[in-house]
């Protein structure tokens, strides 16, 4: 697991290596059963323009109601997803792109996150940006992949 990104202040970006085939990577990213077990519940679908919903426990501290509104925006079987991410939360408003990039690494995979557009002029989002660059945001969200992949 990487350790807390402190850079950009508009991006977290996260890596860890899992010692298991992009496929059965891929898969965990992309079967709505699976992303229950590890991430969320959600309707996900693998397709371009598809919309989706995360839900999950509300942040006052941050603004948010706890409800994401997503969108399939690109992909590249077993090589990268990239959606669209927004919460339209009173005086947060995030409105960003989530990578997930996937490379083969001897017998397993380098999954890479990029979860880009805070805007560090906005306290709330700042506060959000910081949380999900820290131990308990995007890192242990791999790290429960992670788990959910062994």
């Amino acid at each position: 697991m990487s350790l807390p990104d402190v850079g950009d202040p508009r991006t977290v970006r996260v890596d860890t290596f899992l010692p298991y085939p992009p496929a059965r990577v891929w898969r965990a990213l992309t079967d709505p059963e699976l992303l229950a077990r590890w991430f969320l519940p959600c309707d996900f679908r693998l397709e371009v323009g598809h919309r989706f919903t995360l839900a999950t426990e509300p942040r006052p501290n941050v603004r948010f109601a706890g409800v994401s509104h997503c969108e399939v925006l690109e992909f590249e079987v077993e090589r990268m997803l990239r959606f669209g991410w927004h919460d339209p939360g009173e005086d947060n408003g995030l409105d960003s792109t989530v990578t997930w990039r996937l490379e083969p690494e001897g017998t397993g995979t380098r999954l890479f996150l990029e979860h880009d557009g805070f805007d560090p002029d906005n306290p709330y989002q700042a506060m959000s940006r910081r949380i999900m660059g820290g131990p308990n945001g995007w890192n242990g969200v791999l790290a429960r992949l992670a788990g959910a992949l062994a």
